[in-house]
Protein backbone atom coordinates (compact mmCIF):
# COMPACT_ATOMS: atom_id res chain seq x y z
CA UNK A 1 0.00 0.00 0.00
CA UNK A 2 1.43 2.99 -1.28
CA UNK A 3 -0.49 5.70 0.71
CA UNK A 4 -2.34 5.54 4.18
CA UNK A 5 -6.19 4.67 4.25
CA UNK A 6 -8.45 7.51 3.74
CA UNK A 7 -11.21 8.53 5.86
CA UNK A 8 -14.60 8.13 4.63
CA UNK A 9 -15.02 11.91 4.62
CA UNK A 10 -12.51 12.17 2.55
CA UNK A 11 -13.61 9.50 0.21
CA UNK A 12 -17.20 11.37 0.08
CA UNK A 13 -15.70 14.93 -0.42
CA UNK A 14 -13.54 13.67 -3.32
CA UNK A 15 -16.34 11.24 -4.79
CA UNK A 16 -20.11 11.91 -3.87
CA UNK A 17 -20.84 14.34 -6.70
CA UNK A 18 -19.76 12.51 -9.19
CA UNK A 19 -20.89 9.11 -7.47
CA UNK A 20 -24.46 10.54 -7.23
CA UNK A 21 -24.60 11.36 -10.97
CA UNK A 22 -23.21 8.17 -12.21
CA UNK A 23 -25.89 6.25 -9.93
CA UNK A 24 -28.76 9.07 -10.71
CA UNK A 25 -28.19 8.10 -14.93
CA UNK A 26 -28.77 4.18 -13.98
CA UNK A 27 -32.16 4.80 -11.25
CA UNK A 28 -35.92 6.30 -12.59
CA UNK A 29 -35.81 8.97 -9.57
CA UNK A 30 -33.46 12.08 -7.59
CA UNK A 31 -34.93 9.57 -4.24
CA UNK A 32 -33.53 6.34 -5.39
CA UNK A 33 -30.13 8.17 -6.32
CA UNK A 34 -30.00 9.32 -3.14
CA UNK A 35 -30.77 6.94 -0.82
CA UNK A 36 -28.46 4.17 -3.61
CA UNK A 37 -25.58 7.13 -2.45
CA UNK A 38 -26.67 6.66 1.12
CA UNK A 39 -26.65 3.07 0.66
CA UNK A 40 -23.17 2.85 -1.31
CA UNK A 41 -21.31 5.14 1.67
CA UNK A 42 -22.75 3.07 4.41
CA UNK A 43 -20.86 0.10 2.83
CA UNK A 44 -17.52 1.91 1.76
CA UNK A 45 -17.30 3.29 5.80
CA UNK A 46 -18.20 -0.83 6.84
CA UNK A 47 -15.59 -1.78 4.37
CA UNK A 48 -12.97 0.99 4.04
CA UNK A 49 -10.16 -1.30 6.69
CA UNK A 50 -10.53 -3.92 3.75
CA UNK A 51 -8.79 -1.28 1.15
CA UNK A 52 -6.18 -2.79 0.17
CA UNK A 53 -4.55 -0.02 -2.18
CA UNK A 54 -5.44 3.99 -1.29
CA UNK A 55 -4.25 4.55 -5.01
CA UNK A 56 -7.43 3.05 -6.13
CA UNK A 57 -10.23 4.04 -3.69
CA UNK A 58 -12.33 5.27 -6.66
CA UNK A 59 -12.58 2.04 -8.87
CA UNK A 60 -13.14 0.22 -5.33
CA UNK A 61 -16.17 2.84 -4.08
CA UNK A 62 -17.48 2.26 -7.73
CA UNK A 63 -16.86 -1.48 -7.24
CA UNK A 64 -19.57 -1.03 -4.25
CA UNK A 65 -22.06 1.44 -6.02
CA UNK A 66 -22.44 -1.06 -8.87
CA UNK A 67 -23.00 -3.89 -6.03
CA UNK A 68 -25.72 -1.79 -4.59
CA UNK A 69 -27.24 -0.91 -7.66
CA UNK A 70 -27.29 -4.41 -8.68
CA UNK A 71 -29.13 -5.32 -5.38
CA UNK A 72 -31.72 -2.28 -5.84
CA UNK A 73 -32.48 -3.87 -9.57
CA UNK A 74 -32.80 -7.07 -8.17
CA UNK A 75 -35.15 -6.17 -5.15
CA UNK A 76 -36.78 -3.91 -7.87
CA UNK A 77 -37.54 -7.09 -9.88
CA UNK A 78 -38.52 -9.17 -7.43
CA UNK A 79 -42.93 -8.78 -7.98
CA UNK A 80 -43.06 -9.47 -4.64
CA UNK A 81 -41.28 -6.73 -3.31
CA UNK A 82 -42.80 -4.15 -6.27
CA UNK A 83 -46.13 -5.28 -4.78
CA UNK A 84 -45.47 -5.17 -1.57
CA UNK A 85 -48.44 -7.47 0.26
CA UNK A 86 -50.62 -7.79 -2.79
CA UNK A 87 -50.67 -10.98 -4.30
CA UNK A 88 -50.39 -11.69 -7.88
CA UNK A 89 -53.92 -13.14 -8.41
CA UNK A 90 -55.28 -9.73 -6.64
CA UNK A 91 -54.07 -7.61 -10.04
CA UNK A 92 -57.15 -7.47 -11.75
CA UNK A 93 -55.52 -4.96 -14.54
CA UNK A 94 -52.13 -7.05 -15.65
CA UNK A 95 -49.98 -5.12 -13.37
CA UNK A 96 -48.25 -8.25 -12.20
CA UNK A 97 -47.18 -8.68 -15.71
CA UNK A 98 -46.24 -5.17 -17.18
CA UNK A 99 -43.63 -4.85 -13.59
CA UNK A 100 -42.25 -8.94 -14.61
CA UNK A 101 -41.34 -7.06 -17.96
CA UNK A 102 -40.27 -3.60 -17.13
CA UNK A 103 -38.28 -5.06 -14.31
CA UNK A 104 -36.92 -7.47 -16.47
CA UNK A 105 -38.37 -11.05 -14.92
CA UNK A 106 -38.08 -12.05 -18.06
CA UNK A 107 -34.37 -11.00 -18.54
CA UNK A 108 -33.12 -15.13 -17.52
CA UNK A 109 -35.18 -16.56 -20.54
CA UNK A 110 -33.57 -14.96 -23.09
CA UNK A 111 -30.20 -15.11 -21.80
CA UNK A 112 -31.04 -19.08 -22.09
CA UNK A 113 -31.36 -18.27 -25.72
CA UNK A 114 -27.92 -17.86 -26.26
CA UNK A 115 -25.20 -20.76 -27.03
CA UNK A 116 -23.65 -22.00 -24.39
CA UNK A 117 -20.67 -20.34 -23.98
CA UNK A 118 -22.19 -16.80 -24.23
CA UNK A 119 -24.70 -17.67 -22.36
CA UNK A 120 -22.58 -18.38 -19.13
CA UNK A 121 -20.45 -15.56 -19.88
CA UNK A 122 -23.52 -13.07 -20.11
CA UNK A 123 -25.57 -14.73 -16.91
CA UNK A 124 -22.61 -13.94 -14.88
CA UNK A 125 -21.44 -10.47 -16.10
CA UNK A 126 -24.85 -9.40 -16.58
CA UNK A 127 -27.29 -10.85 -14.22
CA UNK A 128 -24.74 -11.68 -11.44
CA UNK A 129 -22.47 -8.75 -12.08
CA UNK A 130 -19.27 -10.02 -11.69
CA UNK A 131 -16.35 -8.37 -13.04
CA UNK A 132 -15.00 -9.40 -16.72
CA UNK A 133 -11.68 -10.83 -14.56
CA UNK A 134 -14.25 -13.05 -12.18
CA UNK A 135 -15.43 -14.31 -15.50
CA UNK A 136 -12.38 -15.06 -17.45
CA UNK A 137 -11.40 -17.33 -13.95
CA UNK A 138 -14.83 -18.85 -13.79
CA UNK A 139 -15.00 -19.41 -17.73
CA UNK A 140 -11.19 -20.51 -17.65
CA UNK A 141 -10.69 -17.60 -20.97
CA UNK A 142 -7.76 -14.99 -20.94
CA UNK A 143 -9.56 -11.50 -20.28
CA UNK A 144 -9.65 -10.70 -23.64
CA UNK A 145 -11.28 -14.22 -24.31
CA UNK A 146 -14.30 -13.37 -21.52
CA UNK A 147 -14.28 -9.19 -22.73
CA UNK A 148 -14.89 -10.72 -26.37
CA UNK A 149 -17.12 -13.61 -25.12
CA UNK A 150 -19.32 -11.33 -23.26
CA UNK A 151 -19.25 -8.40 -25.83
CA UNK A 152 -20.55 -10.91 -28.31
CA UNK A 153 -23.07 -12.64 -26.01
CA UNK A 154 -24.77 -9.03 -25.55
CA UNK A 155 -24.92 -8.29 -29.24
CA UNK A 156 -26.69 -11.93 -29.42
CA UNK A 157 -28.86 -10.43 -26.61
CA UNK A 158 -29.79 -7.59 -27.64
CA UNK A 159 -30.89 -9.28 -30.81
CA UNK A 160 -33.15 -12.00 -28.89
CA UNK A 161 -34.64 -8.27 -27.64
CA UNK A 162 -35.01 -6.69 -30.85
CA UNK A 163 -37.13 -9.79 -31.72
CA UNK A 164 -39.27 -9.48 -28.90
CA UNK A 165 -39.90 -5.93 -28.52
CA UNK A 166 -39.13 -2.36 -30.20
CA UNK A 167 -37.36 0.33 -27.57
CA UNK A 168 -36.92 3.67 -26.78
CA UNK A 169 -34.42 4.71 -25.42
CA UNK A 170 -33.66 8.77 -24.42
CA UNK A 171 -30.53 9.82 -25.38
CA UNK A 172 -28.32 8.80 -22.38
CA UNK A 173 -29.53 5.62 -23.05
CA UNK A 174 -31.80 4.69 -20.60
CA UNK A 175 -35.00 3.17 -21.73
CA UNK A 176 -37.81 5.23 -21.78
CA UNK A 177 -40.90 2.64 -23.24
CA UNK A 178 -41.26 -0.55 -25.04
CA UNK A 179 -43.88 -2.20 -27.17
CA UNK A 180 -43.86 -5.93 -27.93
CA UNK A 181 -43.82 -6.62 -31.31
CA UNK A 182 -46.93 -8.47 -32.55
CA UNK A 183 -45.09 -11.43 -34.45
CA UNK A 184 -42.69 -12.13 -31.66
CA UNK A 185 -41.63 -15.88 -30.69
CA UNK A 186 -38.74 -15.72 -28.13
CA UNK A 187 -40.83 -13.68 -25.34
CA UNK A 188 -43.31 -14.21 -23.15
CA UNK A 189 -46.51 -12.22 -24.09
CA UNK A 190 -46.12 -9.71 -21.17
CA UNK A 191 -48.54 -7.12 -22.81
CA UNK A 192 -51.86 -9.05 -22.22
Amino acid sequence: MTKSQPSTEAVWTRLSADLRRFLRRRVADDHAADDLLQETFLRVHRSLGALRDADRVASWVYRIARHVLLDHHRRASNPAVALGDTEPEDEPDGRLCSLRCRGAGWLDDMVRTLPDGYREAVQLAEVEGLPQQAVADRLGLSLSGAKSRIQRGREMLKGVLDRCCRFEFDGRGNLMDYEPRPDRTVCRDCDE
